[in-house]
């Protein structure tokens, strides 16, 4: 469908005391490209705005022991600025919290990004004002800003799962969630450390903090098929070889499922031999990271039969290097398919089983009742700590987004809209809510794809398209309605046709007690969904609404 421009006359509306063309969300990868593109290359007015003190987005909040990146880092990087590629120096092959967070340090600093970088603010209302065709933003001190457009770098990561225990307000211990982790140093010498989750986030913190507790105990659910990350300090010739090559390195990048440049992906687990597949999944366990994953067979995600035999090989590794077997086979996942939950990447987190100062306990046979004053009451006995510490995830996708009171055309609310569900299009921007972009939002690749450059990538369209509205003399885009429809649809008829919707995770929204359960991310990989960003903008922004003046469809 064409996009519709209508030319109604225009109403001034009333200002505030600061005016922005854009206002950004957030200061993390997001928000520093966002403030860089909107303010140093079209020249326009623009303010970032964080909760937190400082940069790093989620950088700056996960600062738990063992936190670092899933990608490697020459790939988790930004691209826009090729002198930015060849002067920043990563230690490791895959970076810890502290090497990130000194990154987009060095960025805000190199582009001079804090000036308009407002921290310590936190968002509590984001009104569309139709007449004015402006937003109107509230803040938690009163304050309040408008702007034509919003960019919403809010994150996918960044809004905790509330503890749902009972009791945990009564823990006299010291109790530390790893999504909003203290600055200082945490100590766990001589201390008895229990730790609820093992997702991603829980195995990279069980793997450092059993180094030092007197004793740690893992509480979990649901275990998790983690692979060796293959991690090491970086290579320079490796490094070298990558800057050298960096534009054609960046291409293959966003030319791949996950945007990383693996090439030796095989079409079928099931068209090999036993022998061969053995092979190839020993050859991509080895070289770590996610060649497990995405580079061992193309049907692992859509075959059950396929998946099938990756999922088995995984338990097999895990008996493989736990050497109490009853233990090995609490830690083998069993009852959902590999890569239908992010896989976790860890190095050396069986083998912590194997530590006497480590114990395993199953909550899924004897769930966690409540938190006492002391520790953690569960079905099957009471254990005591001095440390309780919190793995439990996040409200992913949506959450970040419904936390800033935001309220489209008419006085419709994002929650009500998404009641059932997030509806977008294309996973950037949503009917009713005009002039805000949502940067890998919800229906975008987002978490499937390397992060750095699936931002980059959105906001190069929001800002595209911010200057098409500017140069053409309109002033607002919105998606239109069956377009939106359209879009949903498509993304969830390819989340059906994968293994996804049949594993409760966070992708499919299930983490959350009350959350609509529809899948979260777009499964038909970086390079499918570029070209369908590339062929709506090449048809003038097919499907937006694109107008010069206050809607008709706003209630007078």
């Amino acid at each position: 469908m064409k996009n519709q421009t209508k030319t109604d006359g225009t109403t001034a509306g009333q200002t505030g005391d600061l005016v922005l063309d854009v206002l950004i969300v957030g200061a993390g990868f997001a928000g520093l490209y966002a403030l860089h593109k909107v303010r140093d290359q079209m020249g326009l007015s623009a303010r970032a705005f964080d909760v937190a003190s400082d940069v790093g987005g989620t950088w700056y909040w996960n600062r738990y022991p063992g936190a670092r990146c899933d990608i490697e880092s020459i790939h988790y990087s930004y691209s826009f600025s090729d002198e930015l590629q060849q002067e920043w120096e990563w230690s490791e092959k895959f970076a810890a919290q502290p090497e990130i967070l000194r990154y987009l340090n060095h960025v805000s600093d190199r582009f001079d990004l804090r000036k308009d970088i407002q921290f310590n603010t936190r968002i509590t209302s984001m009104v569309w004002d139709g007449q004015a065709s402006q937003w109107n933003v509230g803040f938690a001190d009163g304050s309040t800003v408008k702007a034509s457009f919003i960019i919403s770098g809010a994150g996918n990561l960044s809004v905790p799962k509330e503890p749902d225990f009972p009791g945990v307000e009564d823990f006299k211990g010291e109790v530390y969630l790893t999504g909003n982790w203290p600055h200082g140093t945490v100590d766990f010498t001589g201390k008895r450390v229990g730790i609820i989750g093992t997702g991603s986030t829980g195995i990279q913190a069980i793997s450092e903090i059993a180094k030092d507790a007197a004793q740690l105990t893992v509480f979990q659910r649901t275990p998790n098929y983690a692979t060796p990350i293959g991690n090491g300090p970086a290579v320079p010739a490796e490094v070298s070889d990558v800057k050298a090559n960096y534009r054609s390195i960046r291409d293959a990048c966003r030319n791949h499922f996950l945007g990383v440049p693996y090439t030796d992906v095989q079409p079928s687990a099931l068209a090999v031999s036993t022998e061969e597949r053995r092979q190839t999944f020993d050859n991509r366990w080895d070289r770590g990271g996610f060649r497990l994953f995405i580079d061992s067979y193309q049907d692992i995600l859509v075959n059950k039969d396929a998946n099938d035999t990756i999922s088995e090989y995984i338990r097999e590794r895990i008996h493989g290097r736990v050497k109490d077997p009853a233990v090995a086979e609490l830690l083998a996942p069993k009852g959902y398919a590999y890569g239908t939950k992010r896989p976790p990447l860890e190095t050396n987190y069986y083998e912590v089983y194997n530590q006497d100062n480590v114990t395993l306990v199953d909550v899924r046979t004897a769930p966690i009742a409540r938190i006492t004053g002391t520790g953690v009451v569960t079905a099957s006995g009471e254990f005591e700590f001095d440390v309780l510490i919190l793995a439990t995830g996040f409200d992913a996708m949506t959450g970040p987004l419904l936390a800033m009171g935001i309220v489209g055309r008419n006085g419709l609310r994002l929650e009500d809209k998404w009641a059932d569900g997030p509806h977008t299009y294309l996973g950037i921007a949503v009917n009713a809510f005009p002039n805000l972009f949502l940067i890998t939002g919800p229906q975008s690749p987002s978490v499937l794809y390397n992060m750095p450059l699936a931002i980059e990538d959105h906001v190069d369209f929001a800002t595209d398209a911010i200057s098409y509205v500017r140069e053409n003399g309109l002033h607002t885009i919105e998606p239109e309605q069956e377009a939106e429809e359209k879009w949903v649809a498509h993304a969830n008829e390819l989340a059906q046709a994968t293994l996804l919707p049949g594993t409760d995770s966070w992708y499919m929204g299930a983490n959350i007690p009350g959350k609509p359960r529809k899948c979260l991310v777009y499964l038909g990989g970086a390079p499918a969904y570029r070209k369908i960003c590339a062929d709506v903008v090449e048809g003038g922004y097919e499907g937006f609404v694109l107008e010069t003046a206050p809607s008709l469809l706003e209630v007078s």
